[in-house]
Formats: structure tokens, C-alpha cells, sequence
């Protein structure tokens, strides 16, 4: 069995190729590391776009925020020393660090910090978290003393201050930040050999060089699992989280490595356009979800290491409830309820599929288990980047498999103009309820029923809570045992 607090699929990470055999790293160059990823990030501001894989190689280390996410979940002082937060839960008063400086040798001040977030929150932002940003007002003390005001009760405001799209950005450089990043975290862009690698160095400038032991790190993109496992068998990767789940056995029994399973708060999910007929039809909705025979499609999306969920929520967060009956696997009653619907079989839908294998992989085990309810997907193949654009951008597709790993996304439910065509005015006014109830009995009650209410509405077909798996070198020290985030945190590596 596996614990609930595990974690692995097949997600993003990155590694470059090393001519010198395994081992030779560890001998020779102590303050170098190669990771690996999936996928590679469409550019480098986390600001500009949602792919996870900006992220997992800017965040912590190119750009900082006010405050830090750490693997357990909790929140710990970053650029911002200390805070303040009033009775009510919407004023925050941050004192923030003395000394720091952006790498373009511009110093950090409390102005940095109101451009950054009235950036975010701006009509032309472009920021997944916009609407976070719009609710705030930002206003400076002093250099070093800045007053956050949000419109919403958020207990978990000073977590989303840790997320990458709260990076503080330099306004000088801020246009530029996805090819040219400048920020004040404890690396600089080396090199970014498209398609291939990106090379980041350690910056001579930070505020504490010698709490940095990698002087460089490269990140390698490797989508095809074969490929992974090629490239860690080979030493050319030191490090590679959320690797495919193949292998983990071997991985396991060879002594050159340790393999870390890890917890997320991950949502797997079948992504319905909600927008779309006949998928505007609940009764279609709840169809496809009876279809799915949850545990299989674990099994081939990431080979067992994963946790059936029912709605957008996962075991381990606040206010968790289990919704995994309301939708139960069931084809009589999937046939029974395109029939009451209406729906002359065979339907033909497309299903988009981008690179992670637990996507195609797990894209061929939903197109069976529909196939027996009379609905016959096309599957469709894109780059992500074309999944970002026309999938998520312009909400062309009828049904996407895809995992989200923001942990507080239910907000996305509200959002009309999101690239699922959800539009609920209960749910809007349960999650309105939500970020503006302080008391977490209530909070948490009213969390369950907006995950019943998802459930209800079949939105998706929720699939599961993935668990990320971790490959790496025997030798290497400070990986992260959880990942309540996508991060790469550099600082935390050395070799042993």
C-alpha cells in the first residue's frame, strides 16, 4: 500500500549532459549538479505564463519572494524579515531585508514590492493569479515597511506570497524578465540552449554566497520516459523529480541511487469544456465521470502511484472531504444517462493529450473506458506550448487530460472566463463565502460543500492525486520529501 503522504507521476524537471561517467561529479566537481525535467518552460517569468516548468527552475533561485514555502508546507521569512497581520485578516505589515539587491545591482526596496504586485494585478497582467493581485493594495511605508491590504479574508495569504507568481520583480527589468530574468535570489541565467538545456551560474552578488555549494546548475528537458531513465541509468542526470514512474523498482534495488516518493497537491483531472454540447449537458458530465474506472487509470497513467480523488481537492489539505462515491464507476449508469440526455451514439469528441507521459499514457486508458459507453475519442497529440495556446488560451478542445498542481486553485471554479467554461452562481457564492469566512470550522465546512458542489456537477472527471517520484544520485543531499510546490531549490543541494 501506498502512503497517502507519497506522491509520484509523471510531471517536469531538467538535467544537461555530463561527458564524464557516473560518479565522476561527485569526485570532481562538488559544486555542480544536472537535473532533469519533462517539460521545458515556454520562457522564464513566472509572472507571464502558467506552465509549472517556469517555476520549477526560476523560483527560489533566480527570483525570491516575500516569503518562503518549505517542503513540509509551511511558511517561513524570505525577502520580507517579518509581518504583521491585523485581527481582521485583511492588513499585513511586512518589515522587509536590509542589503539585498537585484542582479542588476539595483537594490530591493519596498517599491519593488508594490510595482511587482500592482503588475500582477493589472488589466494587462497576465499572471494566473490576476484576480489574487487585483484584490490587493500595496502601499509603501519606507524603503524597508510595506502595508498589503486585501479585499478577501485569505488564512493562506502569507503561502500565496511564497508562490512564484508573487516574485518581486525589478521594474527596470521587469518587460524583459522571460528571456533576460533579473531578480535577487542566489543564481543568474548562464545559458538557454533551446530545446536542449539551460545552464543557470551562481551570482557572485548575492547578499550570502556562502550559503550557496552549487556554483552552477543545468537543467535538461527530457519528455520521453524511455529517454529518463536512459539518462539516469547513464549519469547524465544527478537529479530527476516527478520521473516517470517506470523503473522505480530498479531504480530502488541499484545502490548508485535514492528514490524519494513524494506528497503534492496535484489534481489529475479529465478536463471537460463546459461550454460545449453536448458536455454543457450534466447528464453528459456525470456520464463520462461514471465511465472512468478510477484505479485503472492510475495504473496506466502513472503506474499506480496515485490516490483516487472525486472532485478538485486532495487528502492532506484543509477541509478535504471524500467526493469519490457521488460519481462511482458504473457503465449501465453512464449508458443510461447519455440516453436520458439525448446523445446519439457513437459521440465523437477529441481529447487533447500534451507531452507527460501521464497524459499520453493515461489519454489511451480513458479512450477505451469511453469507447464502452458508446463515445469515441479522437486523440490529439500537442506540443506544450499548443496545449497552452489553444487548449488553455483559447478553449479549443472538447475533453484534455491534465494535472494541476496549484495547491489553493478552487478559485479557478469562479472564474468565468477560465478554459473549462465553468459558470455556477452557487458556486461563486460559496466560494465568495469561503475566502471571506475567518473561523475554520465554518471554512472547512464550506470547503466540503464546494467540493460536493464540483462532484454534484460532474465539472471534470476527477481522476486522482498524483505521487511524484524522485530519482537522484545516492550522493546528493537536500531533496525535498514533499513538494507542496514545484520547486528546484538549488540553495538546499550539496554533495555529500
Amino acid at each position: 500500500m501506498l502512503n497517502r503522504r507519497s506522491v509520484l507521476a509523471t510531471g517536469a524537471i531538467a538535467a544537461a549532459p555530463l561527458a564524464a561517467p557516473w560518479g565522476a561529479l561527485a569526485k570532481t566537481s562538488k559544486d555542480s549538479v544536472v537535473l532533469a525535467m519533462t517539460l521545458e518552460p515556454p520562457g522564464l517569468d513566472p509572472t507571464a505564463g502558467a506552465a509549472s516548468a517556469i517555476a520549477e527552475i526560476v523560483h527560489y533561485n533566480i527570483f525570491e519572494t516575500l516569503t518562503k514555502i518549505n517542503a513540509d508546507g509551511s511558511v517561513s521569512p524570505l525577502l520580507a524579515e517579518s509581518w504583521e497581520v491585523s485581527p481582521d485578516l485583511r492588513t499585513y505589515t511586512l518589515r522587509l531585508r536590509r542589503g539585498v539587491k537585484f542582479s542588476n545591482g539595483v537594490p530591493f526596496t519596498a517599491s519593488a514590492v508594490k510595482f511587482s504586485f500592482d503588475r500582477a494585478g493589472s488589466d494587462k497582467s497576465t499572471n494566473k493569479d490576476k484576480r489574487t493581485f487585483a484584490n490587493l493594495t500595496t502601499q509603501v511605508v519606507d524603503d524597508h515597511t510595506v502595508v498589503i491590504i486585501n479585499k478577501d479574508i485569505d488564512p493562506d495569504f502569507l503561502f500565496v506570497l511564497g508562490q512564484a507568481t508573487a516574485i518581486i520583480a525589478e521594474p527596470q527589468s521587469a518587460a524583459t524578465n522571460a528571456t533576460r530574468p533579473v531578480g535577487t535570489g542566489p543564481y543568474v541565467l548562464g545559458a538557454w540552449n533551446r530545446g536542449a538545456s539551460i545552464t543557470l551560474n551562481a551570482w557572485p552578488g548575492f547578499r550570502a554566497p556562502g550559503s550557496i555549494r552549487m556554483r552552477r546548475a543545468t537543467f535538461r528537458f527530457i519528455s520521453d520516459p524511455a529517454a529518463q531513465v536512459a539518462a539516469l541509468l547513464a549519469g547524465d542526470v544527478d537529479l530527476f523529480a516527478r520521473v516517470t514512474p517506470r523503473s522505480v523498482a530498479q531504480f530502488k534495488a541499484n545502490p548508485r541511487f535514492q528514490v524519494v516518493v513524494s506528497g503534492s497537491r496535484a489534481k489529475t483531472i479529465l478536463a471537460i469544456n463546459n461550454n460545449r454540447k453536448p458536455l454543457n449537458d450534466v447528464r453528459v458530465r456525470r456520464a463520462i465521470a461514471a465511465a472512468i474506472d478510477r484505479k485503472a487509470v492510475i495504473e496506466g497513467a502513472g503506474d499506480g502511484f496515485g490516490v483516487p480523488i472525486g472532485s478538485h481537492y486532495v487528502p492532506g489539505a484543509f477541509g478535504y472531504v471524500d467526493t469519490t462515491g457521488i460519481n462511482p464507476f458504473d457503465i449501465d449508469k453512464a449508458r443510461k444517462l447519455l440516453a436520458e440526455a439525448g446523445v446519439k451514439t457513437p459521440l465523437e469528441l477529441t481529447l487533447t493529450l500534451p507531452p507527460p507521459p501521464y497524459a499520453r499514457q493515461g489519454g489511451e486508458v480513458i479512450a477505451a473506458q469511453l469507447a464502452k459507453i458508446g463515445i469515441v475519442c479522437k486523440l490529439q497529440n500537442v506540443e506544450w506550448a499548443q496545449w497552452l495556446s489553444g487548449t488553455y488560451g483559447n478553449k479549443n478542445y472538447d475533453l484534455t487530460l491534465i494535472s494541476h498542481v496549484e495547491p489553493f486553485d478552487l478559485g479557478n471554479f469562479a472564474k468565468p472566463d477560465y478554459y473549462w467554461g465553468y459558470n455556477s452562481p452557487q458556486f461563486n457564492t460559496l466560494f465568495d463565502k469561503i475566502k471571506n469566512t475567518p473561523r475554520p470550522a465554518d471554512r472547512a465546512r464550506l470547503l466540503g460543500d464546494a467540493q460536493r458542489l464540483l462532484a454534484e456537477e460532474a465539472v471534470h472527471g476527477f481522476l486522482y492525486q498524483p505521487q511524484w517520484v524522485t530519482v537522484a544520485n545516492k550522493n546528493l543531499r537536500g531533496l525535498w520529501k514533499d513538494m507542496p510546490i514545484f520547486v528546484n531549490d538549488l540553495s538546499a543541494l550539496s554533495w555529500s
